[in-house]
């Protein structure tokens, strides 16, 4: 439908001849610095104004994380034309200001203490890889169903089952053959996945999980002879289906983590200021049960903020993070989500006051798993929004987002107090830049329906508007107030208008609500 109204079946190709007005390129960095949300932004040690935007006596900035240099573009994305990374766009700008870009790479996103074993190092029977017996059922009797050869054992089972004719759920698997070990020592080898599962090395039972409780890593402790042939024997059954299951060690895992934190809190205390560019994974079947950075990465920022030097954290991902253990570290915290293949540009200027930021959260940020849900527009509850051991309010609210500049609201009036079911009415404002540099403020409209028949949310976004006001710039702004706009499903799940008052509410957020006024349905 949506290319038949494009009209891509009548026209499936665009004249070479055509020239566009803006470039993708162009288009790219826009909705880069236009999505940016800065979350914070404090005074240096000592000073009153803020760390950002960088002024121009920063001679020298310490760039840290693989997040800089990867020009990461989100999921289905594709790898972009031509991406820009932080690292390549602030190289750029601080040319131009003759200013020093040293980078260090960091710890990363992961750390990972186990591998799983390559294929190079099984064999079986002559051939590379192991034997792997497919049973139907979870007692590995009888005759298998499938009998294989699989390269090692790395596998999750969700939607299918583990080979051709075998159902989701209720199997099991022996694999047999030999590991050769290309290195000497004492290694730490093992089984990660969900029970029952067991481990046999020289026929010597040394893992034994043989039971459905959860999801394990388990590990032991093995003397290996490099060039040594050892029997291995692995056996996994799986009643319920969704299944997971690993065979691990850590030979020649290098955890350099920490060396790669120590590299960079060295080049920190080189620099005027450190930027901390840290990110999340995210992808199908990657659910986050944590919401904490990922890896050492929270160490990292610690780490760096320890130092004394002023700090500014970038986060690139897609979804909400974290951030209570270190936030009251740093100077100045930015969300990138996934700035695309210009997003290296857009991000220096914004760093270096050439573009004032003004995203705002489409999310609600927690401040800790637990708060989870947490929406601005729940239904009333009835109880206080505190835990007894943790605050019930999020780290950042939906619609949050700060600027450069300041803006002051006032004025609030309707143009029509008092209405009919079937009316409109406007509401209007008035917005003032009252900082000392031009740049958008993102007014918000939310309305609560007072007393309804039913529950109804505390509030409601029910319009916004992007505007652009230069330094003590002001402007009238005006939200159509329709009966859509006040209507709900009744008990009867009818879209209705009910009579009675509603809270109109202007603001910075959804918590930052700057001007209420009362408009009221006649019956």
């Amino acid at each position: 439908r949506a290319k038949f109204e494009l009209g891509l079946f009548e026209r499936p190709y665009v004249s070479e001849d055509i020239k566009p007005l803006f470039s993708h390129k162009q288009i790219a960095k826009q909705a880069a610095l236009e999505s940016f949300v800065l979350l914070k932004n404090t005074s240096r040690p000592g000073q009153n104004n803020k760390l950002l935007p960088f002024g121009k006596n920063i001679r020298s900035i310490t760039l840290i994380g693989t997040d800089a240099a990867e020009a990461r573009t989100g999921g289905y994305s594709g790898p972009g034309n031509n991406p820009v990374s932080i690292l390549d766009g602030l190289r750029a700008a601080a040319t131009k200001n003759n200013c020093k870009i040293t980078y260090q790479p960091g710890c990363g996103r992961s750390s990972h203490e186990y591998v799983v074993i390559p294929s190079s190092l099984f064999s079986t029977e002559g051939a590379a890889g192991l034997k792997g017996e497919y049973f139907n059922n979870v007692s590995l009797s009888g005759t298998p169903f499938i009998t294989r050869t699989d390269q090692n054992i790395d596998f999750r089972w969700t939607l299918f089952g583990p080979g051709p004719g075998m159902e989701a759920d209720f199997y099991a698997v022996r694999w047999t053959g030999t590991l050769t070990p290309a290195l000497s020592g004492t290694f730490h080898i093992g089984l990660e996945g969900n029970d029952g599962y067991r481990l046999y090395l020289d026929n010597k039972l040394v893992i034994d999980n043989w039971q459905k409780q959860s999801y394990h890593t388990l590990t032991t402790a093995y003397r290996f002879e490099k060039g040594k042939a050892v029997s291995i024997r692995v056996e996994f059954y799986e009643p319920k289906g969704n299944a997971t299951i690993r065979l691990i060690w850590n030979a020649g895992v290098k955890n350099d983590w920490q060396k790669k934190i120590n590299d960079a809190v060295a080049a920190a205390r080189q620099s005027d200021i450190a930027v901390i560019v840290a990110g999340i994974t995210e992808g199908e079947f990657q659910d986050r049960a944590l919401l904490s950075l990922p890896g050492h990465q929270e160490e990292m920022i610690k780490a760096v903020a320890a130092t004394g030097k002023p700090v500014v954290v970038l986060l690139t991902g897609g979804s909400a993070i974290t951030m209570s253990n270190w936030i009251n570290k740093v100077n100045a915290v930015g969300l990138l989500w996934y700035p695309g293949e210009e997003g290296g540009h857009a991000v220096a200027d914004i760093l270096v006051g050439k573009y004032n930021p003004a995203g705002r959260l489409p999310i609600t940020f927690p401040q800790h798993e637990a708060q989870l849900p947490l929406v601005y527009n729940h239904k009333p509850t009835g109880r206080g929004d505190d835990y007894n051991n943790l605050s019930g309010l999020p780290l950042f609210p939906f619609g949050f987002g700060l600027s450069y500049t300041r803006f002051e609201y006032s004025d609030i009036r309707f143009s029509k107090s008092k209405i009919d079911k079937s009316e409109s009415t406007q509401v209007v404002a008035t917005i003032k830049n009252t900082g000392t540099m031009d740049g958008d403020e993102v007014v918000q409209l939310y309305i609560r329906d007072v007393l309804a028949s039913v529950a109804r949310p505390v509030m409601e976004l029910k319009g916004f508007q992007r505007i652009h006001l230069k330094a003590g710039e002001s402007k009238t702004i005006s939200f159509e107030i329709t009966p859509d706009m006040l209507s709900m499903l009744d008990v009867n799940m009818k879209n209705i208008v009910e009579p009675g008052d509603f809270n109109i509410m202007i603001g910075a957020s959804s918590t930052d609500i700057r001007l209420k006024g009362t408009l009221t349905v006649l019956k």
